[in-house]
């Protein structure tokens, strides 16, 4: 299995997909509490590898993850860029629109939470669709 991990300053974006692109697992969680999250997951499902955006604040998380996971979890970095603007794609993929919203072109929706999980779905994909 596999954990994708959007980091950010407030919150991030966890999922955990297979090989196979079912996705076991994906929410949002406040940043004090991803750590703990991921560690939780990792026991929950059998983690073989940890997938983090590149972006901002990737290179702190990084050391935080090394420091508190087991060394068996491999860490790799993917580009992130524009990984955001897929994952509100995905999100009404997902979640399509009812009512009138539906009339209302995608371009111009906003979903009415945030899409970080969403955003470690697009991360994993990006690392298998690169292996």
């Amino acid at each position: 299995m596999i954990l994708g991990f959007d980091p950010g300053k407030d919150k991030c974006g966890l999922a955990v997909m297979g090989k196979d692109n079912n996705v076991s697992y994906h929410q949002v969680v406040p940043s004090e509490s991803a750590i703990s999250t991921i560690q939780s997951l990792c026991k929950q499902f059998s983690i073989e590898l940890l997938v983090l955006g590149d972006q901002t604040t990737s290179k702190s998380w990084k050391q935080k993850l090394t420091e508190s996971l087991s060394p068996v979890i491999k860490i790799v970095q993917v580009d992130e860029r524009y990984s955001s603007l897929e994952a509100k794609e995905r999100y009404w993929q997902m979640y399509p629109p009812t009512g009138l919203s539906r009339l209302i072109p995608q371009g111009m929706r906003t979903p009415p939470r945030p899409v970080d999980d969403i955003v470690a779905i697009v991360l994993i994909e990006r690392y298998l669709n690169k292996i």
